[in-house]
Formats: C-alpha cells, structure tokens, sequence
C-alpha cells in the first residue's frame, strides 16, 4: 500500500482493543479502530499526525539495541485485549451512539489533570514500572465508580526505537494492561476506550534515553456525558 497522509492516515494506524480474530495476517492482528470513529477522517488527538498501513508481516521487527528484550514474535502477533472483559457496546461517534468520537474527549484539566496523570513504562515492557503508578490507577478507578457519567480513552505511545508496527502492537499492550486494571478494580467496562499511536505522537521530540523515557506511555482522555 502507498503511504497515506493527514488524519485519513492515522485512522488506518489506530488499533481496535477488541480485535476477536485469530488469524494470522498482519491486518488481522492490527485491526484499525474503524467501529470506533466517524468515517471522515477527522484530525484525532493532535492535528498533523501521519502514519500508515501495516503492508506486511516483515515489519513485526523488535528493536536493534542492545538494551532491548523485545517481545516474542509470537506474543506481539497474539491478540491483545483480555478477552474475559467485555468490550464497550456503544461506539464513539456512530450514528445513534450517546457517546462521541474521540475528538471530542478532553485532556483533563484543573484537579482531574492531578488525578488521570501520564503513566510510564520501562523500554519494551507494558507494565508499569513504578509501585505508585497502582496507587495512581487505584485512586483513578474510584472517581471513576463514584462519576458513573465519565468515559476515558486510554492511549498507548511507545519511543521511537523499532518499527512502526511493532511500535503499534506494543502501544496497544500498555493500553489494554491499564484497561484491564481498571476493569478489575471494578470500573464499567462500557466506560474505557483504548487506542494506540505507536511512536507517531511522541511527547518530546529529542533522541536521548532521557526523551525516550518520556515517550514510553499511556494517557488520557476523558468525557463527561450529561444526564439525560
């Protein structure tokens, strides 16, 4: 496939948590997150962003330095969602849907911006790296369950290092691990959306284990739905 450009690309890259086949091609395994968005190619999360298809199975590559333990080929090729957890039945931004698309979920501001705060992984993990990132999740999922009308997205971003497939199989991992802990801590599964960026949308965009540190992460969205 050629490469694609503007918001109609990264529509192409965004993963779809749910992805239910088994098969063994590539865009099986990396099913867009088409059911979750409006078919216009809107601009999401950041404006500018530009991506591609995944053309081949060739491009599951893990990372070349040293540092690195990549993942097994045949791990990132496994679904990635736990699929004891129900997905969301309403899709953002579908006609009928009470819930909108992702552009229109905000990053949080004022005390929630204290609350839903950027978590960070070691280089090729999904899980996180510090104690206190659970207390993080732990305190996030019971404002959660105390404001039954708040849905989040959960994004998960990857550094630079490796291939931009891998870099999306991995995204989605740290995604989908911070999902299911909020899902066992008992948050409406209905209520948490996940996507992921690979390393497209990094956050810095220097090229030091410093930055890198900073690029390896998961962050929110949320939206307030107002009582009916």
């Amino acid at each position: 496939m050629k490469k694609l450009s503007g918001a109609c690309a990264l529509v192409a890259t965004i993963l779809f948590t749910g992805c239910q086949t088994h098969s063994n091609t590539v865009w099986e395994d990396t099913k867009t997150m088409g059911r979750y968005l409006q078919r216009k190619g809107q601009s999401l999360w950041k404006n500018n962003t530009d991506s591609r298809m995944i053309e081949s199975e060739d491009e599951f590559v893990g990372p070349q330095e040293e540092e690195y333990v990549p993942l097994k080929d045949e791990d990132l090729k496994t679904e990635f969602a736990d699929h004891s957890i129900p997905q969301p039945k309403e899709v953002p931004g579908a006609l009928g849907s009470s819930i909108p698309s992702i552009d229109q979920f905000i990053t949080p501001t004022s005390h929630l911006a204290n609350l839903f705060q950027t978590l960070y992984f070691n280089t090729d993990e999904h899980t996180l790296k510090a104690k206190d990132d659970y207390k993080k999740i732990a305190d996030m999922a019971e404002y959660m369950k105390k404001n039954s009308n708040l849905y989040i997205f959960v994004a998960g971003h990857c550094d630079e290092r490796a291939s931009e497939a891998y870099n999306l199989a991995l995204g989605t991992r740290r995604a989908n691990t911070i999902r299911t802990l909020f899902v066992k801590r008992g948050v409406n599964p209905n209520h948490i959306y996940t996507i992921s960026f690979g390393k497209e949308m990094p956050a810095d965009l220097g090229h030091t284990a410093e930055v890198w540190a900073k690029n390896r992460r998961v962050e929110f969205k949320i939206f307030e739905k107002k009582d009916s």
